[in-house]
């Protein structure tokens, strides 16, 4: 086994165990009256709120289950929409437990249901994931832009104008040294980078290419308008963020979603994240909202995404 595989397990083995540790980490930390008040901040949370997130993150999995269809079309496979949706589920409820392992097993799921090859679905899986990353991109710059007020009197009230000058330029050159270095150095590490950034180039132009590139950008637009929904009726649970405006919404969002890919489904992370990032933006109760948002979407994607395994293993033994 290469250096780089053994690497990589070693990853896959450890993270989990990273999420585990912040999990507890997390609570030990706490007195017992502090756990005392989040348990019953819990327990008093209105259900109404939790169970329209949760249809929220529903249909984004129907509709990412039905994008995936435009994808494998034109490489003459058409799987049944039930497949689809369980293989989806399943990738999610491995991710809850080994980072980065719902890919495979999403593709290795729809080859057993579908005679799908399993090369053929993984690459469709990666070209979702360019799409997707494009979204967030998009996200993020619309959370930079309505959260620009915030930003510039943080930067204003903390940072050292002429460092901060002295770090713009220090930024745009290092930008233009890197453009430069990217378009002709031939260091491996630089290739795989300049690979990659042409991969996702390639990536947008064959879905603008697909022919039914229309219905796969509305689909893409409806999954993440979900995910978005998802994490927006959810403030309504803790008074603290309540009355938080969509700017915080989409920048603590962001945020989230990076903490999601830092452990195994967010596990450990996803909660300081949200204490951290609401709490920069001056509101009270992102811990008990992270705790409420990752716990109840983990254990819907264990359950289902459980089932959904369980159905591919007894009915598709091939």
């Amino acid at each position: 086994m290469s250096t780089k595989k053994h690497t990589s397990l070693a990853l896959k083995i450890i993270l989990p165990l990273v999420g585990v540790f912040l999990v507890w980490y997390q609570l030990s930390k706490m007195s017992g009256a502090e756990r005392s008040d989040m348990w019953e901040a819990i327990k008093t949370v209105d259900p109404i709120w939790i169970i329209i997130s949760l249809l929220f993150g529903l249909f984004s999995h129907l509709s990412r289950a039905y994008r995936w269809k435009f994808l494998l079309e034109p490489l003459g496979y058409k799987p049944r929409f039930s497949s689809s949706f369980m293989a989806i589920l399943i990738g999610y409820f491995a991710n809850t437990f080994i980072i980065r392992s719902g890919e495979v097993l999403r593709g290795v799921a729809i080859s057993r249901t579908d005679n799908i090859p399993f090369e053929k679905a993984f690459g469709t899986i990666v070209a979702e994931r360019i799409a997707d990353l494009i979204v967030l991109l998009l996200v993020m710059a619309t959370a930079v832009v309505l959260q620009s007020t915030a930003l510039v009197s943080y930067f204003r009230d903390n940072a050292n104008p002429i460092g901060f000058i002295i770090l713009l330029i220090v930024g745009i050159a290092t930008g233009i040294i890197g453009l430069r270095l990217l378009k002709t150095s031939s260091h491996s590490f630089i290739k795989k980078i300049r690979d990659f950034g042409l991969g996702l180039l390639d990536g947008i132009k064959s879905i603008l290419k697909m022919k039914h590139n229309g219905a796969f950008i509305f689909h893409t637009l409806f999954i993440w308008f979900m995910y978005i929904g998802m994490f927006w009726v959810m403030k309504f649970t803790v008074p603290g963020i309540a009355s938080a405006p969509l700017g915080v919404i989409l920048a603590s969002f962001v945020i989230g979603a990076f903490a999601m890919s830092a452990t195994n489904a967010g596990m450990g992370v996803y909660p300081i994240a949200m204490g951290a990032i609401f709490s920069f933006f001056g509101y009270e109760g992102g811990i008990i909202f992270g705790w409420l948002l990752w716990g109840t979407q983990t254990i819907f994607n264990v359950v289902v995404g459980g089932i959904c395994a369980l159905i591919v293993l007894i009915f598709n033994k091939g």
